[in-house]
């Protein structure tokens, strides 16, 4: 896969130059307020059209938004149109987007959402798609690496945009910077292939598979899984729409719902929709992106989701996301970052929706 596929840290951390610098700076504006881009209906439709930042590249990770727009479902809950902007290692981030005014919506994270909330930026996270994070650590299959303890003594490559999540691992599971030699990369895995480093910062829905279709095979931990356990993908809207526009975005949540339920039961349908419609500009490989859709199931889907509903957090999973976020230095209250009584009221009012 061309590096384009590997998006980087920046857009998971605003405490990375101007990701955080923007969006406080906005925030300090006072410019979130603004609603231009969210408020007209001259389509005759309930809610007129929206813009929904996406987090990346128009790639498979955005197939529950393909299927809600393909199929309608979108325009079955009222509105005229929904633009799904792409995003990417350049994009403005979705927290100044909603800032401005220019993003009703976007999927971001709780590492870049929070730091721009404490620096006044009124927003919520409404909603988790990926129930996991998919930083991962691959390594050769002959010589793997299978958790934290396994980096003692080994080489790993480190994208600069990574440092911050790949230094909250090691303090989350006591182990000492000393203790692992970090090689400064790039996005590229293949001094990981060549065996100059013995590990590598990737996402478990890209690296581990491209490097095994080339024939190189390997093995990984998930962060999510030793002490990391941050969500991703995650619906971030502004205060304001919460409080005045609840309706609305009941009805998004019941679309992207829908959407995201038919992704789940259909990767290769999904790859179809990124290779053949949305990111057909990108020229994705086929079966590549079917594999991707396959593995990023298991993102989405979690025995909580399987009884509260795809996109929910329970409680214990909101503190943990708090209690990791403390350990990558983001101190940060639940309440002030989180709102899932939206989504909640979604379920409760369509419980044939789980």
């Amino acid at each position: 896969m061309n590096s384009i596929d590997r998006r980087s840290f920046l857009r998971f951390s605003a405490l990375t130059g101007a990701a955080l610098g923007g969006a406080g700076l906005l925030a300090a504006c006072g410019g979130s307020s603004a609603t231009s881009s969210n408020g007209s209906t001259d389509d005759g439709s309930k809610y007129g059209k929206v813009a929904v930042q996406l987090s990346w590249i128009k790639n498979i990770e955005f197939a529950g938004e393909y299927f809600a727009d393909s199929k309608g479902y979108f325009k079955d809950a009222g509105f005229g149109a929904v633009d799904l902007v792409a995003g990417g290692a350049a994009s403005t981030s979705v927290e100044a987007g909603l800032d401005t005014g220019k993003v009703w919506l976007g999927l971001s994270a709780p590492q870049t959402t929070a730091p721009a909330v404490l620096e006044g930026l009124p927003a919520k996270i409404v909603g988790a798609t990926y129930q996991k994070n998919p930083f991962a650590i691959v390594s050769a299959a002959g010589k793997p690496i299978t958790s934290p303890a396994d980096m003692k003594g080994r080489k790993i490559g480190v994208q600069d945009t990574n440092q911050l999540i790949f230094s909250a691992l090691l303090a989350a599971n006591g182990i000492s910077p000393g203790d692992v030699t970090v090689v400064p990369a790039q996005f590229d895995p293949t001094p990981l292939a060549n065996g100059e480093v013995d590990g590598w910062v990737s996402y478990v829905t890209n690296e581990p598979i491209t490097l095994a279709a080339k024939g190189f095979a390997n093995s990984h931990f998930l962060f999510a899984d030793f002490g990391l356990p941050l969500v991703a993908e995650t619906l971030t809207v502004g205060q304001h729409t919460i409080d005045n526009e609840r309706d609305k975005l009941k009805a998004f949540l019941t679309a992207q719902i829908k959407g995201w339920k038919d992704a789940v039961a259909d990767p290769a349908g999904s790859a179809r929709l990124a290779v053949e419609v949305y990111g057909k500009d990108l020229k994705l490989d086929l079966a590549e992106q079917t594999a991707e859709a396959t593995a990023q199931n298991d993102l989405v889907v979690s025995a909580s989701t399987a009884t509260d509903g795809l996109l929910t957090m329970s409680d214990a999973l909101i503190e943990q996301n708090i209690a990791a976020l403390r350990t990558a230095k983001i101190d940060i209250k639940a309440d002030q970052l989180f709102d899932l009584s939206v989504l909640r009221e979604v379920y409760a009012e369509n419980p044939s929706l789980k």
